[in-house]
């Protein structure tokens, strides 16, 4: 049968012509677009947003799907596959099996049962692994970690019986830790406890009591707290020793009676008159507090003196009972008051008054700082941080405190919150959010109100100037008179408080940042619950005795702290570093086991490739006894000196490189002397580079774009912090069991649920890491979305203006068509 003829258009000619000629939609992509289906089904889900329904509600054809255009890929769990590729590189290297003490042949078909019970937990999608895919993509390595512990949990934790396991978790009981120091316990000790604010005397009261006895130590947790005390018990006629991690002062003719330390470093084989331990609340600091509670367990002193905030008190009470200590608890009252300003400087250097001090996170940053505020109110500035060699440090300080010269400001970094008491009027944050490494976290209350103390001096310190250049002493002539930890006043003068017209400000730099410190500052801080605890390496070394040759280190170190049996008021403390450390030096052979503790402790970065490779090398030194000579060292890359100043951003992160790797090398040399036998020429190369970084920082320009670059990164944190984005699996987890990926062992389901690898590390003041790094990388990439998200919104909407003026012609065309027009 023919095909029936199409039927007659009933229109007109002009109809029809004006019914074909009517606007259509515009489609810049496909119509098969249009159903917008997601994972084949045709079914839309509850809450689900059309492409018209976008974010701001406008229709952007450029971040619409489009199956012809190619991406690079939609499945979240690449992210895994990438992870578990790396890990597999790394374990199949040569060195490495080696170290390992196992085949290629059993290596691969263990990691073969392992890639079936990561391939089932991606197929069951659970939120926690969800979880951990986000945090990679904020460049967080908590899925890499996972991922290699629970490899070494199937590898090397099913091996062991029901009888070796009870035997390690035997000598993992730390439950008991006042028991590792018996010498001490022999000693009745009296601990008195000086708490109280910031500006209140306690710190003068504990030293005037060191200050009188034949032998003595203090201990702070920054090396410019150590440094000021050395100077002053020697400048008084008491030979003091100072004691860091990489570097010893000891006297030359005669046997030091006093000892003035970072906290870390405590001599605890030596029995003292007095002990002073500063800033007692940082005991409880997740990474660094065992280093309080060791030197509170282990000094073998008459007198612990603890100096620190009042909410230590009940804890360190209760830890007295343990031991059986008598405590004496001394409380102090602020000696000014301090009130936060209603408005923040709004950005404007040029309202700076005499005896601001601008608190600043990055040594970029207080550099900037400091040339846009000489550039702006035309008078001169001072700074102060750790990293400065501590005769600049004393002489910046000084030119600060003396009001008769043009040196009427100050930028300095966090470390003026930890006992250095300048002549500071009024504290200014630069900002409330510092970096962490991975991203930007807010400040803590406690940090807060300690750097907030610091303000209040002023007219006290002018007093104390004045009142000194009549009667100071021949010995104390050396030493500033408003800089010390002590509070110091003269000696014939009782310590009162100021006059009650002096007041403590307290305001911030940009409007943005003032609400964070008047709540920080209205708030008390969290109460200390527990004091840090790292096992003791005899107790490392015996548990390490129960794992097979070739077990890695970081496993071993890791199991410890997984099955260890505390007491409720201790925790045990972070073990990021010293594990990336362990694996870092894994593939050397003939480390020991106390050498590879030793290295583990190294203060160095392994994170960047350069400073692990020259690590290794140094571990290498040291297993195979080769020389230590910083100039056979292939891996220090010493020739940066040679090259001329530069302004590019590459020529100083080299500088600070090689700053951290000869602060590694002096570290290890004082633990293995005979290995590195170079030390005077690492402490001179050291003072060349931080030469070479001051100049950097102050004769190019570059610092001004890096601070710019730095607010930018900050104010992309805000917006994230307000809206609670970026939370970590540790707050979306809590209260919830991980269950182990299937086919795996409950160890693995111990590693998921471990918060240790999910929480943020906390920000480490000033003079810990001495040249902190850059914003987080995240926030650099968060940036650039952010920027191509705004280009592309502009676009977008010139687009859609576009189309609106072309279908607005085809309708006055249209119309212009029609009858009677």
């Amino acid at each position: 049968m023919p095909l029936l003829p199409a039927p007659r258009n009933s229109l007109c000619f002009f109809c029809a012509f004006a019914a074909r000629s009517r606007a259509q939609p515009q489609r810049l992509l496909p119509r098969s677009q249009a159903a917008q289906r997601s994972g084949g089904n045709a079914k839309s889900k509850p809450g689900s947003k059309s492409v018209l329904q976008q974010k701001g509600g406008d229709f952007n054809p450029l971040r619409s799907r489009n199956p012809f255009r190619r991406k690079h890929s939609n499945d979240p769990f690449d992210a895994v596959r990438t992870s578990l590729a790396t890990l597999k590189v790394e374990l199949t290297k040569p060195d490495f099996l080696e170290s390992l003490q196992v085949i290629q042949k059993d290596l691969d078909a263990e990691w073969l049962r392992f890639e079936r019970s990561i391939s089932l937990w991606i197929k069951r999608a659970p939120p926690e692994l969800m979880t951990l895919v986000g945090e990679a993509e904020r460049g967080k390595k908590t899925l890499e970690t996972k991922l290699r512990y629970l490899f070494y949990a199937q590898a090397w934790g099913e091996q062991f019986t029901a009888a070796e396991l009870e035997n390690q978790k035997a000598v993992a009981d730390l439950r008991y830790p006042a028991e590792w120091y018996p010498a001490t316990r022999e000693i009745p000790r009296t601990v008195h406890m000086h708490v109280g604010p910031t500006n209140s005397g306690k710190t003068y009261h504990a030293l005037k009591r060191l200050e009188e006895v034949e032998s003595g130590i203090y201990l702070g947790p920054l090396r410019l707290l150590a440094h000021e005390v050395y100077t002053r018990l020697n400048a008084k006629g008491k030979t003091c020793a100072l004691v860091t991690g990489e570097e010893q002062r000891l006297p030359d003719d005669q046997r030091a009676a006093m000892f003035s330390c970072t906290v870390e470093m405590a001599p605890l084989n030596t029995k003292f008159d007095v002990a002073v331990v500063d800033e007692i609340q940082m005991i409880s600091h997740q990474e660094r507090g065992w280093a309080w509670s060791q030197a509170f367990l282990g000094l073998q002193a008459k007198e612990i003196h603890l100096c620190g905030e009042a909410r230590t008190v009940p804890l360190m009470r209760e830890l007295c009972a343990l031991v059986g200590d008598n405590v004496v608890v001394h409380e102090y009252e602020r000696l000014t008051p301090l009130k936060v300003q209603e408005q923040s400087l709004k950005g404007k250097l040029n309202h700076l008054e005499k005896g601001d001090c601008i608190v600043a996170f990055t040594v970029v940053g207080i550099h900037a700082l400091r040339r846009e505020v000489e550039k702006k109110t035309g008078k001169k500035c001072a700074i102060v941080y750790g990293s400065l060699p501590p005769e600049t440090r004393a002489q910046q300080a000084r030119l600060f405190n003396d009001p008769d010269n043009e040196y009427d400001f100050l930028v300095a970094s966090d470390a003026i919150g930890m006992g250095l008491n300048l002549a500071i009027k009024r504290v200014i944050f630069e900002s409330t959010i510092k970096s962490n490494g991975v991203r930007y976290v807010p400040l803590q209350i406690s940090e807060i109100k300690q750097i907030a103390g610091r303000a209040g001096r002023y007219k006290s310190a002018h007093q104390a100037i004045t009142a000194d250049s009549a009667q100071v002493s021949v010995a104390d002539s050396a030493i500033d008179p408003a800089i010390g930890l002590d509070d110091k006043e003269p000696d014939s003068v009782e310590l009162k408080p100021a006059s009650p017209k002096t007041v403590g400000w307290v305001t911030t730099l940009d409007q943005v940042d003032l609400r964070a410190l008047q709540v920080g500052m209205a708030r008390e801080p969290e109460e200390i619950k527990t004091a840090g605890l790292f096992p003791p390496s005899l107790i490392v070394e015996r548990f390490a005795n129960y794992f097979p040759p070739g077990t890695p280190f970081s496993y071993i170190m890791f199991r410890l702290h997984e099955i260890s049996e505390l007491h409720p008021r201790f925790h045990l403390c972070a073990l990021k570093d010293q594990l990336a450390i362990a694996d870092t030096i894994h593939g050397v052979s003939n480390l020991s086991i106390p050498d590879r503790i030793m290295i583990c402790a190294a203060p160095s970065n392994v994170k960047n490739f350069n400073e692990r490779i020259f690590l290794r090398s140094l571990a290498e030194c040291i297993a195979d006894g080769k020389s230590g000579n910083l100039l056979d060292l292939d891996t220090l890359p010493l020739g940066i000196m040679d090259k001329p100043p530069q302004a590019g951003r590459d020529y100083l992160k080299q500088l600070e490189e090689l700053h951290k790797m000869l602060v590694s090398y002096l570290w290890l040399s004082y633990r293995f002397p005979n290995v590195f036998t170079t030390r005077s020429l690492a402490n001179y190369a050291k003072k060349l580079v931080e030469d070479q970084i001051e100049t950097t920082l102050t004769d190019f320009s570059l610092i001004e774009q890096a601070r710019l670059e730095q607010k930018k990164a900050r104010n992309n944190a805000y917006k994230k912090l307000n809206i609670g984005l970026g939370q970590d699996s540790t707050e979306q987890t809590k209260g919830h069991l991980v269950p182990a990926p299937p086919g795996m062992s409950k160890e693995a389901e111990d590693i998921l649920n471990d918060p240790e690898w999910t929480a943020d590390t906390l920000p480490m003041p000033d003079d810990v890491d001495e040249y902190p790094d850059d914003p987080p990388a995240s926030d650099k990439f968060e940036t650039l979305a952010e920027e191509q998200h705004q280009r592309t919104k502009k676009l977008s909407s010139e687009v859609g203006d576009l189309l609106k003026g072309r279908t607005l012609n085809m309708s006055n065309r249209s119309e212009a068509t029609q009858p009677g027009v």
